[in-house]
């Protein structure tokens, strides 16, 4: 059984715990970080030294960190077509835009938009900073939107890996309070997202105790 350490409103532990969901996988989930503490245990820096969530552990297998290495790992083992395919060129195309999404959506998302809006105190954000990240983070958008106009999924027309690692960062976009551009492919999109009791479950997860007036 896996066993996932991380608190469930961390983005990228709601990941790993899409992945989870959608591949079946019997698990225990223990809360760590933020307000539950634990990182700095000399239990959890031996399994992760960057002393961040999430970690799993698969059986009597290593710790492994880093979200988007855990999902890989996790479709590797226990994956099937279409969510990772078998054929290598199908695979690498599903990885192709999984990793794109880690890096160009999730990244300039997180820390540069969502930090500065829900965890800055009010008096402290600053809203050009703001703005400019989310002009930012839409242009990457712009490729979604446009690949959304051609398929109904990120990678092609069956979800995949690659939705997990767009998709968790939408429900975030779409809550919090910033002006947005329209993107009516995304926006389609994440409506089809929330009809899946997996996001509903492990994404769509009030992050009120990050907040910070």
């Amino acid at each position: 059984m896996l066993t996932v350490w991380g608190r469930k409103t961390s983005s990228n532990v709601q990941a790993v715990m899409w992945g989870i969901a959608e591949l079946g996988l019997d698990h225990e989930r223990l809360d760590v970080g933020h307000k539950y503490g634990g990182t700095d245990t000399d239990e959890f820096i031996a399994m992760n030294p960057n002393r961040l969530v999430p970690v799993i552990r698969d059986g009597d297998d290593a710790p492994l960190w880093e979200s988007a290495a855990i999902l890989r790992y996790l479709a590797n083992r226990y994956g099937a077509a279409p969510f990772w395919p078998e054929d290598l060129s199908a695979r690498a195309q599903v990885d192709k835009w999984a990793e794109w999404a880690k890096i160009n959506v999730a990244s300039a998302f997180t820390v540069p938009i969502f930090w500065r809006v829900v965890r800055t105190p009010e008096a402290e954000r600053d809203w050009p900073a703001i703005e400019a990240s989310v002009t930012a983070l839409e242009k990457a958008l712009a490729i979604a939107e446009e690949r959304l106009g051609e398929t109904a999924h990120l990678a092609g027309e069956d979800f995949t890996l690659a939705d997990v690692q767009l998709g968790h960062v939408l429900y975030r976009y779409y809550e919090i309070g910033i002006e947005r551009a329209e993107l009516p492919n995304v926006a389609r999109y994440y409506e089809r997202l929330q009809a899946r009791e997996a996001y509903r479950e492990h994404v769509m997860v009030s992050y009120a105790e990050l907040a910070v007036s």
